[in-house]
Formats: structure tokens, sequence, C-alpha cells
């Protein structure tokens, strides 16, 4: 997707997101935390991008690719907005009958009565082939 006379590329981003750039046969990866560092656009070079926490709106970050000329002249750029999506699963922990969000023993689980850990019931029967 990089234009036509472009040799190399650099990335900006927003505060919420991680960027890291692979250059393929290293095996350091390079974050982009300097807005001046430049990458060789080498094919098998990825650019992996994550965001750091959920959004507060749609299309609130972004990651901006600028592509340069060999001699370091800007070409163009490209952009993609992004919005963090906040995944959990709540379950009620204690078996108390309350789905608490951030309860402790979310990440354990424990038998009996005194147990804690959400009970999950799986439906594996064959209903149709």
């Amino acid at each position: 997707a990089a234009p036509a006379g472009a040799v190399s590329f650099g990335v900006k981003h927003t505060e919420d997101v991680s960027v890291e750039v692979v250059c393929w046969g290293q095996e350091e990866v390079g974050s982009s935390t300097d807005s001046g560092t430049r990458w060789p656009l080498d094919e098998g070079t990825v650019l992996r991008f994550s965001m750091n926490r959920a959004s507060t709106e749609v299309n609130d970050n972004k990651v901006t690719v600028s592509f340069y000329a060999e001699g370091g002249q800007h070409i163009n750029q490209a952009g993609v907005f992004l919005t963090g999506i906040g995944i959990s699963l709540d379950v009620d922990t204690d078996r108390d009958g309350v789905v608490e969000k951030n309860n402790p023993n979310k990440a354990s689980w424990a038998w009996g009565p005194e147990g804690h850990g959400a009970i999950l019931l799986v439906g594996c029967d064959k209903e149709s082939p």
C-alpha cells in the first residue's frame, strides 16, 4: 500500500495506542515511541498496533504512517482511526446472586459450598449432525 518511490516510513500515534515495527529476519521489535524514527520499507516488515485501554468515544485514537522517498522527502501518508472496545466477562464469582465486575475471585475457582468462581454449563449435545 506504500506509494511509488517510497523507501522508508515513520509512524505517529495517539497516547492510548501501542505500536511495534517488526522487520523480517530480525528478532528485535522496534517501538515507535519516538516520532522521528524511520524504518526501511522492506517486504516482510510488519506494523503491529493495539489499544492500551477502552476508548471514551468512537474513533478517538489514530495511527498515521508517513512515507518517504530516497533522501528523506515526504511523499504521502496513510492513517487509521481506532476505537478500543472493553470486554469483560462478569459473573457471580462468590455465588451470592450478585454479579460483580471486579471480584477478587474472578480469576480462580474452588469447589464446594464455600467455594467461589463461575460455574459454566456447556450444552454439547448433538441437536443436528
